[in-house]
C-alpha cells in the first residue's frame, strides 16, 4: 500500500511539474491567432498619470514587446494605424503597458515603428474585452523647433501638448484635450488650446479677488515670472496664479487653483486626480515654490516651478482708478 501511495505521489508531482512548465510567458510576435484575453493580459499595468514625449520613440524597445501586425489587427481596425502609416505599410508594434479603470474599459499604449515613421497610439476596450476606440497619442512633425507630449491622466483624460520655439527665442504652446465617449465609441475632443505667440503682457485672472489674508499679494521675479495669491474660498485655503518664464522664455509654467494651508507660513496645492503637487512657503518678503511631484502637463519638460518670489509691494488704487497691475 506504502508504495503505491508513493508511486501515486510521484505521478501527481510529475504531472504538476508539466504544467508548471507548460505556464510560459505569452507572446504575440508570431502569426497563430490568440484569444482577446491573451492579448490585453500581455499588456502590463502601468501606473497612473502616465507621460510620453516624442523625445523618447527614438528608443528602441525590447523585442519581448512584439506583437505583429497580423495579431494586432485580429483585434483593432487597420483604419487605426492608418491615421499615421500609408496603406500597405504594416509597422513593428510594441506594447507599453496599460491603465485600467474598475469594472470598466481599458487602456492600451502601444509604440509603432516603419521606416520612416514613428508614433504611440491610444486604444481602448471595454469591460467585456471589446475594442471601443484608437487615437494617435502623439506623432511628430518635422520641425526641429517644435516638441510633443502627451499624458493620461488619474481622471482619464488625455493632453497633447505642443510647444514650439520662436525665432526671437520665446516658446509658443498649444494643447488639445481628449476624453473617450463610450457611447460614441471615439475619443472625443473637449477643449483646445491653438499654438499661438507667446503673450507679450502678463494678465492676472485673480487679481480682483479679495487681498485680506496676510499672505495675499502679488510676488514676482522680472516682468513675466508671477506668483499671485489672494483670499481662498474658506478661511484654510489661498487662491493662487502662478506664470514663469524660464531659460529666456524656452522652458514655460502656468498653473491656478486654490491650495491649502498646512502651517502658519506654508501652504500646498494638491487636486484629486492631478499628479502636481505644489509647496508654497513664505516669508515677509517673498514665497519659495517647491514641486513636491511632478507638474509636467503645466509646464515644459525641461523646467519646474521651483524658484523664489519677491513680494510686491501693493499700492492701494485711488478714488476713480483701476488697481496697478
Amino acid at each position: 500500500m506504502r508504495l503505491f501511495l508513493k508511486f501515486l505521489f510521484l505521478i501527481c508531482l510529475v504531472i504538476g511539474l508539466g504544467s508548471c512548465k507548460g505556464k510560459k510567458k505569452i507572446s504575440l510576435s508570431g502569426e497563430d491567432p490568440v484569444e482577446v484575453s491573451d492579448f490585453i493580459e500581455f499588456f502590463q499595468p502601468l501606473n497612473l498619470p502616465v507621460q510620453f514625449s516624442d523625445s523618447s520613440l527614438a528608443k528602441k524597445e525590447k523585442d519581448s514587446l512584439l506583437i505583429s501586425y497580423k495579431i494586432f489587427t485580429q483585434f483593432v481596425p487597420d483604419s487605426v494605424l492608418r491615421k499615421v502609416f500609408a496603406k500597405g505599410v504594416k509597422p513593428k508594434i510594441y506594447a507599453l503597458g496599460k491603465a485600467v479603470v474598475p469594472k470598466a474599459e481599458q487602456y492600451l499604449f502601444v509604440k509603432t515603428v516603419s521606416a520612416d515613421k514613428r508614433a504611440y497610439f491610444l486604444l481602448a476596450f471595454d469591460e467585456k474585452e471589446q475594442f471601443i476606440a484608437g487615437m494617435p497619442l502623439l506623432r511628430p512633425d518635422k520641425q526641429s523647433s517644435t516638441s510633443q507630449s502627451a499624458i493620461l491622466d488619474r481622471k482619464y483624460t488625455i493632453t497633447q501638448t505642443m510647444a514650439r520655439k520662436n525665432r526671437d527665442g520665446t516658446i509658443s504652446e498649444g494643447k488639445d484635450v481628449y476624453v473617450l465617449n463610450v457611447a460614441a465609441r471615439n475619443f472625443m475632443l473637449i477643449m483646445t488650446e491653438a499654438l499661438e505667440d507667446k503673450i507679450t503682457e502678463l494678465i492676472n485672472p485673480i487679481d480682483t479677488l479679495p487681498r485680506k489674508h496676510k499672505w495675499s499679494a502679488d510676488y514676482a521675479n522680472g516682468k513675466m515670472n508671477l506668483v499671485s495669491v489672494r483670499d481662498g474660498r474658506k478661511n484654510d485655503r489661498i487662491s493662487f496664479f502662478i506664470h514663469f518664464e524660464k531659460d529666456n522664455g524656452a522652458c514655460t509654467g502656468e498653473l491656478k487653483g486654490e491650495a491649502l494651508i498646512k502651517s502658519s507660513n506654508t501652504a500646498e496645492y494638491k487636486e484629486e486626480g492631478d499628479p502636481c503637487r505644489l509647496k508654497f512657503i513664505f516669508s515677509s518678503n517673498a514665497v519659495t515654490l517647491k514641486e513636491e511631484e511632478g507638474c509636467g502637463s503645466r509646464r515644459g519638460l525641461k523646467c519646474s516651478f521651483d524658484g523664489s518670489f519677491a513680494r510686491k509691494k501693493y499700492v492701494k488704487p485711488s478714488a476713480g482708478s483701476k488697481q496697478k497691475r
